[in-house]
């Protein structure tokens, strides 16, 4: 078996090649560009280089949200041509499941975050059991002060990751009671390897949909769509 995984949810842009339980390639920038002009060059130079046939994927994951709206929609986009020229399925991984996953099989609590502005984050909160994965608290925006009560109510340690640790260590640092740590940065932001590995297992639980039927989850309406409201009640 063979997937295709893309993130490009934040600023981060990660692509990779699983197949069999092996990372075959992984490509990762996280530098300026945006992702309509890097991500599908990368595709192609990780196809290139390991000589993969297209039409040998069998399924292309890609992070479904939340995070960035237009990141969501390029990758989106990007994932849904890829299904419909190849005719192949889409697994749609939850942005924060696969942060998650970084620590696979980890002993802290794992709670990644993304900086979703005006003192709030997307975020979920997980917990290990060996090689299972727990779902604490489903992934959604909070407020960080919320999300940090929520943590301390759990009383266990927690390990942060993401780009929402770099808006909000300090406030963290503060308030949390419990024990804490920060991801180093060969594990503090999103991989393509972790959104491939986990769409293998969700493959394996038939949680795949076809490219015509995916969309993002953005769990909010884009910042247009936002001011238009506002401006509606303004009226």
């Amino acid at each position: 078996m063979k997937i295709l995984a893309i993130d490009s949810s934040s600023m981060v842009a990660t692509v990779a090649i699983w197949e069999d339980d092996v990372i075959v390639a992984e490509y990762t920038i996280n530098h300026k560009k945006t992702h309509s002009q890097t991500l599908l060059p990368m595709i192609d130079e990780i196809v290139k280089m390991t000589e993969t046939d297209m039409d040998s994927i069998d399924a292309i994951a890609i992070t479904g949200g939340p995070g960035s709206y237009t990141g969501l929609r390029i990758g989106s986009a990007t994932a849904k041509g890829i299904g419909l020229a190849l005719q192949k399925p889409i697994i749609n991984v939850p942005t924060m499941d696969a942060m998650a996953y970084n620590f696979y099989s980890g002993q802290y609590i794992v709670c990644p975050m993304m900086d979703a502005r005006r003192s709030q984050v997307y975020t979920g909160i997980y917990r290990f059991h060996g090689t299972e994965m727990e779902v604490v608290k489903t992934q959604c925006m909070i407020l960080i002060q919320e999300l940090l009560e929520a943590l301390t109510e759990l009383g266990e340690p927690v390990m942060f990751l993401g780009d929402g640790v770099d808006v909000n260590r300090a406030i963290i640092d503060e308030t949390l009671q419990v024990e804490h740590y920060y991801a180093p940065a060969s594990m503090n932001r999103h991989r393509a390897a972790s959104v491939a590995s986990l769409a293998a297992l969700y493959f394996k639980e038939g949680k795949i949909e076809t490219a015509k039927e995916h969309k993002p989850d953005y769990l909010r309406a884009s910042q247009a769509e936002r001011e238009l409201k506002a401006k509606k009640n303004n009226d």
